[in-house]
């Protein structure tokens, strides 16, 4: 391979990673701007994962080396199966559930984030590991104290952010990784 060769196709990843960048960022502004038609998406994709996943189950059922295996995987299966149709086909309420399991592990983050901190607290920018818990320890409660009414926002919100955030970044270094190429040719 040249090198022109190379810094065309270089190039041509930084066109499309910078592209799929400015569609992050769009999806993150609409999510945040529809926060609970998001949740509500969310939820049917969660419930339809969890379908797929129980038919996984149903098939790995017939790899089973006895009856007990067997009939243990295949139970397994049916319930992630029927559980996940119920949350695919009642939205609200997985979006509910979803929104209350978010808070939990907000919560279990922010305090092993306190716990970290208090651990290197004398290492310079350890306040940092406080900051980010004490936010996530706030985010929990500002999801978990209006509970479920957050759940018309939080997950849509979450998400939202969290693609605009991501796609910014892409943006970022695709556009500093273009810069190099071009100062290097």
């Amino acid at each position: 391979m040249t090198a022109q060769s190379i810094t065309d196709t270089i190039k041509e990843a930084t066109g499309m990673s910078i592209g799929i960048a400015i569609v992050m960022i769009a999806l993150g502004f609409l999510a945040v701007l529809l926060p609970f038609a998001t949740g509500i998406g969310i939820s049917i994709w969660v419930g339809w994962i969890i379908v797929f996943s129980g038919f996984a189950y149903l098939a790995y059922a017939f790899a089973a080396q006895g009856a007990g295996a067997f009939l243990w995987r295949t139970l397994v299966g049916v319930a992630y199966v029927i559980g996940g149709v119920y949350l695919a086909f009642h939205p609200g309420l997985a979006l509910e559930s979803l929104t209350l399991v978010v808070a939990a592990i907000f919560v279990a983050e922010g305090a092993l984030q306190v716990v970290v901190f208090f651990q290197f607290r004398a290492l310079p920018g350890s306040g940092w590991l406080l900051f980010d818990g004490i936010v996530t320890l706030l985010l929990a409660y500002l999801i978990w104290r209006p509970w479920p009414i957050s759940s018309t926002w939080a997950i849509g919100t979450i998400v939202g952010v969290n693609l605009i955030v991501s796609g910014f970044t892409r943006l970022m270094y695709s556009a500093a990784a273009r810069k190099t190429i071009k100062a290097i040719a």
